[in-house]
């Protein structure tokens, strides 16, 4: 196989391949760094499963490493750079990594959950001060940059994502998003079919923990520069796009409102006409919203909506949009969409009821470590949920209404009540608790808790639990605000009904 990026590395080695906020590599560079990170990943004993993990914030190195793994025959596993040293350990105990990647900013959570999960290799950027990493560079360096073969198997992520039980859950990237192929060769023409190839610099502005700026990074194998933005700024995302001409982006409607909430003159000062193709994911975009945005940007947005366990199952141009707004477009292929009744009947076109999808590959939603949690969420083989509630009008478009699932969608991204609520509980001054997702205008949708106190004579100071809870969880897990509440409306089964919870919640009917 010939090395990676070396039509470029040999036309222009010293023009931008890769550039984020703290430096620019050039192709060669690139070149170089993948292919010492793939010929080291290679020749690693990383056990049957052959995983990695990359516990970084968004940088040039973090990409590099999951592509230095993709090219080294490895299965890259993102770990949220929020979590916490425990819930850090978990996914590295669950996944079965063998090597995990740090930066400086998740160092010390990094080392300590490594320890745990009995990883003997840390490799770091900007962790000098620590004496068990092994710094990138000197790694590199034990690396050929011979080109790696290309009878490498391309192995997928393993993505982790929250559950209903509270402990995360491991999903390999669906070949919906995963280019596949028995060798690189194949894999990257896989990859040229993507709806980002035609086009040139590629914006990532999310964390590259996510499935979409996890994608977008790949567009680097077929010689389509990456600019890697750090975490999200609005006015910076718009400097970026004017100053590297950028052409393509994924985002998420909370970038949007950001960008939409600056200042008329901030806005007008950037040239964002170079963009070409931007599509939105993470969460239903308001209407008024995406309106304003192709106003702004023209039609150029591609809504694909869907989920990290299947990818993309609907998908909308701007310009079917606009002749149907709100909707969240038609089904693509492998999937079809049904609406149906509790008891799995089918429901007539405009009638609002539970959104399935079929998937005619058979597939469906696949939990590799949770048997029982593959069967909930295919109660036929290959029919699947995303937990939401919505109509198909008569065209065949498919809007969404309302969620029955308890997952929130808060920016982007899913939040699953249960990680909150079984700490919580466990708190001395809290009885009972319900953690539900409320409308934000921002955020899409936020976490609140509803607290049943132990001693109602006696309030809980809030604060004083919200840094209780922060100290043990995540805190883009955590709840925004806190509300003291007689009751959670349990049932004599002693279940609560989270739509009726949140809509008495909303109607001031739990006072």
């Amino acid at each position: 196989m010939p090395k990676f990026a070396e039509k470029q590395a040999v036309l222009t080695p010293n023009s931008p391949a890769m550039i984020d906020p703290y430096k620019t590599l050039t192709w060669e560079q690139v070149d170089e760094i993948i292919n010492r990170a793939a010929n080291i990943i290679l020749q690693a004993d990383l056990g049957e499963k052959r995983r990695i993990a990359v516990f970084a914030e968004n940088a040039a190195e973090t990409a590099l490493a999951h592509l230095g793994g993709l090219f080294g025959g490895a299965s890259s596993v993102p770990v949220n750079f929020h979590l916490t040293a425990d819930e850090t350990s978990y996914i590295l105990r669950d996944s079965e990594s063998k090597i995990l990647f740090i930066d400086d900013k998740t160092a010390e959570r990094g080392i300590q959950a490594a320890q745990e999960a009995g990883i003997d290799l840390i490799v770091g950027w900007n962790c000098e001060e620590y004496s068990t990493v092994m710094n990138w560079d000197d790694w590199l360096k034990t690396g050929s940059s011979d080109s790696s073969p290309d009878a490498v198997v391309p192995r997928p992520n393993l993505l982790y994502t929250s559950g209903t039980t509270g402990l995360p859950k491991g999903t390999e990237l669906p070949p919906t998003m995963f280019a596949g192929g028995s060798t690189m060769t194949e894999h990257i023409q896989g990859l040229a079919q993507s709806g980002f190839a035609e086009f040139g610099t590629h914006l990532v502005v999310g964390p590259m923990y996510h499935t979409g700026p996890l994608s977008g990074m790949r567009l680097l194998t077929l010689g389509i520069p990456s600019v890697i933005l750090g975490r999200f700024d609005a006015e910076t995302t718009l400097a970026a796009i004017e100053k590297y001409k950028t052409e393509s982006a994924l985002m998420v409607p909370t970038h949007f409102v950001r960008m939409l909430a600056l200042p008329e003159d901030v806005k007008e000062k950037y040239d964002v006409s170079s963009m070409k193709f931007a599509a939105h994911t993470g969460a239903k975009c308001p209407v008024d919203v995406m309106r304003e945005m192709i106003d702004w940007w023209g039609p150029i947005f591609r809504d694909a909506y869907g989920a990290s366990e299947v990818g993309t199952v609907c998908a909308i141009t701007s310009e079917e949009w606009l002749n149907n707004p709100g909707s969240v477009g038609k089904s693509i292929p492998p999937f079809t969409a049904y609406v149906l009744d509790e008891n799995l009947t089918e429901l007539a076109a405009g009638t609002e009821g539970r959104l399935f999808f079929r998937d005619s590959t058979g597939r469906g939603i696949i939990y590799p470590n949770d048997s029982e949690k593959t069967a909930q969420a295919n109660p036929e083989p290959g029919l699947f949920t995303l937990g939401e509630i919505g109509y198909i009008n008569e065209d065949g478009y498919v809007f969404i209404t309302d969620r029955f699932s308890d997952m929130v969608v808060s920016g982007g991204v899913n939040l699953y009540p249960a990680e909150a609520e079984q700490i919580l509980i466990d708190h001395q001054d809290v009885a009972d608790v319900g953690c539900i997702g409320i409308p934000h205008t921002d955020l899409g949708e936020e976490l609140i808790a509803l607290i049943v106190p132990t001693d109602p004579s006696s309030p809980i100071d809030t604060e004083e639990l919200a840094s209780w809870l922060r100290d043990r969880l995540s805190h883009y897990k955590c709840p925004r605000s806190y509300e003291l509440v007689p009751t959670l409306l349990r049932n004599t089964m002693g279940k609560i009904n989270k739509r009726k919870l949140r809509d008495a919640y909303l109607n001031d009917a739990l006072r």
